[in-house]
C-alpha cells in the first residue's frame, strides 16, 4: 500500500493509510462532525479495513471541533434519510432496541484492540458521543482550546456508546459522575491535571503532535508493544498477583521470540 492512500470516505468518515500509520478522520465540520448511525457504520468500516501493517491509528476531526455530538436530527420525528428516528426504535421491542445499540457501539470498541494503539487528538468541542469517541481511543491528545462535556442526562439520557468504563478508569468514580450528571465543560488544564489527556498544545501544533507521538510508539518492536499494551488494559481486573503471572507469561513470550524458539 503507498503512502496516504484512501482505504475509505464515507458518510462524514475519511480513512487513510501512511505505512504503520492510520488516521480515521471525521469530515463534516460545517455540522461539526455531528454524528449518525451512518457515521457510526462508518467508523466500524473503518476498523475492519485497517491494513494488517497498521501499528497506530490516529483519530482527529476537521474544522473547528472533533465532535459536537449525536446530530439532534435523530430525535426528529423523520428521523435521517433511510433511518427510523431515535424515538420510533423505542416504540418497538425492546430486544430490537438492545441490538441497535450494540450495533452502534461498535464504531466505538475497535480502538482498543491489542494490535493497534489509537490516540485521539482533539479540538474544540468533545461533547456527548463526541467525548465518547475521544475516550475510545488508547491516548488523547488536544488543543488548549478542547471542551470535553457528557450531555446526555441533560437530554434524559445516560452516555450508552462505552465511554463510561474509560471515564471512570481515568478521572474515578466520583469525578465520573459529577461530569456526567452535570454535563459540565471539561477544559484543558483539567484534562491533563486528570489524565483525560496525555498532553496538551496549541491548537495549531495539534496534527503534528499527533504525528509525533505516533511516530515515538513505532520506535519499539511491535510484539513488544502489543503484550505490553495487553497486560496494562487487563491489569485492571487482575489481582496483584493474576498481574505478576500475566506479566510472567508475556516476558517468556517475548524472550523466547528473541531466542528464535517462538512456534
Amino acid at each position: 500500500m503507498t503512502s496516504h492512500d484512501s482505504v475509505l470516505d464515507k458518510d462524514g468518515v475519511r480513512l487513510t493509510v501512511d505505512d504503520a500509520v492510520a488516521t480515521v478522520t471525521l469530515t463534516n465540520p460545517a455540522k461539526r462532525n455531528a454524528q449518525s448511525p451512518a457515521l457510526w457504520r462508518a467508523l466500524t468500516e473503518a476498523g475492519r479495513a485497517l491494513p494488517g501493517s497498521v501499528r497506530v491509528v490516529v483519530l482527529r476531526g476537521e474544522g473547528k471541533s472533533f465532535s459536537a455530538g449525536l446530530d439532534r436530527q435523530a430525535f426528529e420525528p423523520d428521523g435521517f434519510d433511510g433511518e427510523p428516528s431515535f424515538l420510533d426504535m423505542a416504540r418497538g421491542p425492546e430486544a430490537e432496541l438492545d441490538a441497535t445499540i450494540a450495533e452502534y457501539q461498535e464504531a466505538f470498541t475497535w480502538w482498543r484492540r491489542n494490535d493497534i494503539v489509537s490516540i485521539a487528538a482533539v479540538q474544540g468541542h468533545a461533547i456527548g458521543a463526541g467525548f465518547q469517541l475521544a475516550l475510545a481511543c488508547d491516548l488523547r491528545i488536544v488543543a488548549e482550546d478542547v471542551q470535553f462535556a457528557m450531555r446526555e442526562t441533560s437530554l434524559g439520557l445516560v452516555p450508552d456508546l462505552t465511554g463510561t468504563h474509560p471515564l471512570v478508569n481515568l478521572v474515578g468514580y466520583a469525578r465520573a459522575l459529577e461530569i456526567c450528571a452535570t454535563g459540565r465543560f471539561v477544559h484543558a488544564d483539567e484534562a491533563e491535571r486528570t489524565g483525560l489527556a496525555n498532553l496538551v498544545v496549541p491548537a495549531d501544533q495539534l496534527d503534528a503532535a499527533g504525528l509525533d507521538l505516533a511516530a515515538a510508539l513505532l520506535a519499539a518492536p511491535r510484539d513488544a508493544v502489543v503484550e505490553t499494551k495487553a497486560l496494562l488494559s487487563g491489569a485492571v481486573s487482575r489481582t496483584y498477583e493474576q498481574q505478576r503471572t500475566a506479566e510472567r507469561a508475556a516476558q517468556g513470550r517475548r524472550l523466547r521470540d528473541l531466542a528464535g524458539l517462538s512456534d
